[in-house]
């Protein structure tokens, strides 16, 4: 189960990359092109949708990487049983919400496709990004659940360990 969620995580950070690749590639010939006095057309709408996708496709690799905010102020002072318990409740609230934002989305990109919205300039269906971060956060969602799971079964957090 593991190597199939790396797998993935590895795919949404892929899609992450790209995503990043693209923005800064838009921006480049933006700023140049403004330079010039012709800005690179419906680069706005380029830059919101890829942003998404930059987001949320490096979600699921920054949790398997331990990447999160955490305060750790009062670890040292708790027992050890007491701060799995808060790892494992953690790691299932975040499984929560990113299923509920995957949830919500879905029902957002129906109702994009429903009514045919787009993008302002370049006319870019909103659904399919839409659906991108749907997936994304599933995955995500997937991946923490996981991390809940392993951290209950084994009693050690595995995002130290590097993937196989």
């Amino acid at each position: 189960m593991r190597k199939v969620a790396d797998g993935l995580i590895g795919l949404s950070a892929a899609i992450g990359a790209a995503a990043l690749v693209i923005e800064v590639g838009v921006i480049l010939v933006d700023v140049i092109g403004r330079a010039f006095g012709h800005p690179m057309f419906g680069s706005q709408d380029l830059i919101t949708m890829t942003m998404t996708m930059l987001v949320f496709g490096g979600m699921a690799l920054c949790d398997r990487k331990g990447g999160h905010i955490a305060v750790d102020l009062f670890e040292r002072k708790f027992p050890g049983w007491f701060n799995r318990a808060v790892d494992i409740f953690s790691a299932l609230l975040g499984a929560v919400i990113f299923a509920f934002i995957a949830w919500a989305i879905w029902d957002s990109a129906k109702l994009s496709q429903m009514l045919n919205l787009s993008t302002n300039l370049l006319r870019l269906p909103k659904a399919w990004f839409q659906w991108g971060i749907c997936v994304l956060s599933v995955v995500t969602a997937f991946s923490m659940a996981l991390r809940a799971l392993e951290l209950t079964l084994s009693g050690r957090d595995l995002r130290a360990e590097r993937p196989a």
